[in-house]
């Protein structure tokens, strides 16, 4: 092969249960039918296609490999090291999108797509465990300043169901006084005027994003040791 070719491949992060019914960060991943690495699972992607944009390319296809129709697909990273595919160079411009456990129960699930721990991948075709490393050190970044626990909610959410978005996300507990300070003093968040109703207990306080206040949000910078 001569010159660069260029493809696309997209990570999709959602909140879904484990096998002990404990909610995860997991991805979709697909099995590869043919070589390189052939029978290797690896991120949704393939070739970009001269008559689509890419962000194009990207979701049809996500849609035709694991069904997953995310709204909104963000360009995450250009990843072009020359000997990430053995045949030849190949330039992978990686999306990525977080969407809710509704919306990933949808998704195609069979021998050849299958949902992993983000934490606990196996061996991934091409570089694509170094891919999901830089969204995950991404998505962790942008977590304190940015709404991406939005993503995982619906419209309205607990306090308490933010805060384990975070937990689940970071992978540590948070102090719940703590938490509730910390969102409160950012004015992110607003109290609807509604409870959660059905409950034995003192029914929590239902809250949602504040539209019109934009929190910073730094431009998208290298991770160390990340290229």
């Amino acid at each position: 092969m001569s010159g660069i070719d260029l493809a696309v491949s997209t990570v999709i992060f959602a909140l879904r249960p484990d096998g002990d019914g404990r909610l995860v960060l997991s991805l979709p991943l697909v099995r590869r039918i043919r070589p390189p690495f052939e029978n290797r699972w690896s991120l949704p992607g393939g070739a970009a296609d001269p008559v689509e944009s890419l962000a194009d390319t990207a979701a049809r296809k996500l849609a035709e490999t694991t069904g997953l129709e995310p709204s909104y697909l963000e360009q995450l990273y250009a990843f072009g090291e020359p000997n990430r595919s053995p045949t030849g160079r190949v330039v992978s411009v990686v999306y990525w999108a977080l969407v809710r456990g509704d919306e990933a129960d949808r998704a195609l699930e069979g021998e050849n797509v299958t949902w992993r721990a983000a934490d606990e991948l196996p061996q991934l075709a091409f570089d694509h465990n170094l891919i999901v490393d830089y969204a995950l050190w991404r998505l962790r970044t942008k977590l304190g300043y940015a709404r991406i626990a939005h993503a995982f909610l619906g419209p309205t959410f607990t306090l308490a169901e933010l805060r384990q978005v975070h937990e689940i996300v970071l992978q540590r507990p948070l102090d719940p006084a703590n938490f509730r300070r910390q969102i409160e003093a950012s004015g992110t968040v607003v109290a609807t005027g509604e409870h959660v109703t059905g409950g034995r207990h003192r029914p929590p306080r239902l809250y949602r994003y504040d539209t019109t206040v934009d929190p910073v949000d730094p431009s998208p910078l290298s991770a160390a040791g990340i290229r």
